[in-house]
């Protein structure tokens, strides 16, 4: 999958759990910090990256990532 794609993906994931507009999301946006993810919201996105791309992340590395751009290098892994 292109990169441009898997991000645009990724980008759509983020906007419709925490229910932002996509335009709100940017590579560097932080999860907790920038958007608002709280530990519900966190657990709700491994689960909406899960479905998104038919993958079943390590959970705990998973916990680690912490920004869009970190989400979409860690996907690419399982893509």
């Amino acid at each position: 999958m292109e990169r441009q794609e898997l991000e645009r993906r990724v980008t759509g994931v983020v906007a419709r759990v925490l229910g932002l507009d996509p335009s709100e999301v940017h590579p560097t946006s932080n999860f907790i910090f920038d958007l608002g993810a709280d530990s519900m919201a966190s657990l709700e996105l491994m689960a909406g990256f899960d479905d998104e791309f038919d993958i079943e992340m390590d959970q705990d590395r998973a916990r680690e990532v912490q920004t869009v751009e970190g989400a979409v290098e860690f996907i690419s892994s399982y893509v």
